[in-house]
């Protein structure tokens, strides 16, 4: 039903479009370079993210988030008064 390892093999290797089994040395360190810096910004924002919760921090991001809804409320009520 499947061909053999062997047949499919030599297949591939006739039609010239596995070139993935002769990699050179520079050729893995560019295929993993892409990762491997995507790895340490993710590791970096989740670090970021961790550190920023909590502690002194929290009270200057809760307070500036209550500002903000201050003046937004203030600013709809005297866009719109509710006795008119």
């Amino acid at each position: 039903m499947f061909p053999r390892r062997g047949a499919l093999h030599r297949e591939v290797a006739a039609s010239g479009r596995f070139r993935l089994a002769t990699l050179d040395g520079m050729d893995y360190v560019s295929a993993l370079v892409p990762p491997v810096v995507m790895a340490v910004f993710f590791v970096t924002v989740i670090v970021t993210i961790v550190k920023s919760q909590g502690g002194p921090n929290k009270t200057k991001e809760d307070d500036a988030v209550d500002a903000a809804i201050a003046r937004a409320e203030s600013a709809k009520q005297t866009a719109r008064p509710e006795n008119a």
